[in-house]
């Protein structure tokens, strides 16, 4: 009995111990285990710390924020922390819905659109497939690029060899084995998408570096939103700049004043629809008895608009004088204008030359609206049509027997009115236009008053303003008017 109260005794002893010894190897896995998850949460405070640090040197170096600088140490801090061989950043464009690689690291492929005909000549190899990854665009929900910016979260691919989703290239250096994408994510809004490809270590991507990839990546949208809002206020304020000067080169291009002579009153107004407008006005001595009187609308607005402007003021300045035929000036100046404009840029403009001492306007057209005559003894205003093409859209072959010229005869208390189609497309908060109806009844209302040229222009930008309301206008609105005759400025 005393043996068997021993044996029982040992094996007690004996299976405490293999618990003990038991509970002791699972202690030391635990331990092991969170160590090891504590080291991981280290490594991953340390990236994310290191690389805050290093963002913050792109924001103190300079005035001016290095967003290609920015993206390229993104992406530098995504492979040393993926420990992964080749990466590449897309940013989403403007649009919205597309994206396009701004940074690439290592011999990336071309995993939008793969490798094309003109792979196999190229020169250098390695540049010509970066070539292919920054000129290929990727598109939202399409391919791996676009399913990990639309669905907002990582995608990753262990074994890339068996997944149907990535794509396939001959050339060894450009083999996938493994791929993790991780959106570049900001509040409620995805920036871009960082692509990372084979572990340099041989293993395949896993979820714990897809969590550091992310948590870094997270760090880093809040860094490249801040930096692209920095970008985007310095253009604007080089724009502005340039605006500011772009506008005081048009206002010197402007008339300062109207000339006077005697029995001539005339009226203008010009309101730009942006800081920089398209349209032109000008009066321009010819000679003792004539005037050329010429109203423009440019088809390219801001720096553009005002530049092509420039460019049409100086040479007809230079025309007008030698040529008191309006049609004739208008070919020379579209046969001058054809080898300096662009391809998408023309110019409408009403070109008409005033006999002071005959009482006659002679008129040309390039593709401008009608000018309107209001005639004193009919109490009504009628449009004077001749047809042309815009200056700037077709050779002299074309342009020059297509342009007509038409004689009017001015009557005391006649009144012509130049204007650009900005005057009566210009839409009220409902959408509607002011139209021709209400420009005409305008001119007749003012017109049938004693001398009420100088009221003309004041009364129809007062009408045309009360009628848009606080309706932004996408076209500039200019007029251009004189009478003949008028014995009373009121």
């Amino acid at each position: 009995m005393f043996n068997n109260a021993t044996s029982l005794i040992l094996i007690l002893l004996l299976g405490a111990n293999v618990l003990a010894l038991g509970a002791a190897v699972w202690l030391v896995y635990v331990l092991r285990r969170l160590r090891r998850e504590r080291n991981e949460l280290l490594q991953q405070k340390d990236v994310v710390f290191n690389f805050v640090y290093d963002v913050s040197e792109v924001f103190a170096e300079s005035e001016a924020v290095d967003l290609t600088g920015l993206l390229k140490r993104v992406l530098s801090y995504a492979l040393r922390t993926a420990r992964a061989g080749a990466g590449a950043l897309y940013m989403v464009d403007a649009d919205g819905v597309t994206l396009t690689a701004e940074a690439v690291a290592g011999v990336f492929p071309p995993v939008v659109d793969g490798l094309d005909a003109t792979y196999e000549n190229a020169l250098s190899k390695v540049k010509h497939v970066e070539g292919l990854v920054r000129a290929q665009k990727a598109r939202a929900g399409s391919g791996l690029v676009g399913e990990a910016f639309s669905r907002e979260g990582a995608v990753l691919i262990a074994d890339a060899e068996i997944d149907a989703r990535v794509p396939s290239f001959e050339p060894d250096f450009l083999h996938i084995h493994s791929l993790l994408l991780v959106p570049l994510r900001f509040r409620h809004e995805v920036l871009g998408v960082l692509v990372v490809i084979n572990r340099i270590d041989g293993m395949p991507f896993n979820m714990s570096d897809a969590d550091l990839l992310q948590a870094l990546i997270d760090q880093a949208a809040v860094s490249v939103h801040y930096a692209q809002i920095s970008v985007a206020l310095d253009e604007k304020r080089r724009f502005d700049y340039d605006l500011g000067v772009a506008r005081e080169i048009q206002a010197a291009l402007l008339p300062e004043k109207l000339p006077e002579m005697a029995g001539l009153h005339m009226t203008t107004f010009s309101v730009p629809a942006r800081q920089i407008g398209g349209d032109y006005y000008d009066v321009i001595p010819i000679d003792e008895d004539h005037l050329g009187l010429v109203v423009g609308d440019v088809s390219g607005k801001s720096i553009s608009g005002a530049i092509i402007m420039a460019m049409c003021r100086s040479l007809l300045h230079v025309t007008a004088r030698e040529c008191l035929s309006p049609a004739e000036t208008l070919r020379r100046l579209n046969a001058m204008l054809g080898h300096d404009i662009g391809e998408d840029l023309f110019v409408s403009m009403a070109y008409a030359v005033l006999d002071v001492r005959y009482r006659r306007v002679v008129l040309a057209r390039a593709g401008h609206v009608e000018p309107l005559l209001f005639s004193a003894s009919e109490n009504k205003v009628r449009m004077i049509e001749s047809d042309g093409i815009a200056l700037g859209l077709t050779s002299p072959e074309i342009f020059d027997p297509a342009l007509q010229e038409v004689q009017v005869d001015i009557d005391s208390g006649d009144m012509l009115v130049l204007y650009t189609d900005g005057v009566t497309e210009a839409r009220s908060v409902d959408g509607q236009e002011w139209g021709l109806p209400n420009l005409v009844q305008t001119v007749e209302d003012v017109g049938r008053e004693v001398g009420g040229t100088k009221r003309l222009a004041g009364t129809i930008q007062e009408r045309l303003l009360a009628f848009v309301g606080e309706m932004a206008q996408y076209d500039d609105m200019t007029l251009l008017a004189f009478r003949m005759d008028c014995t009373d400025g009121t």
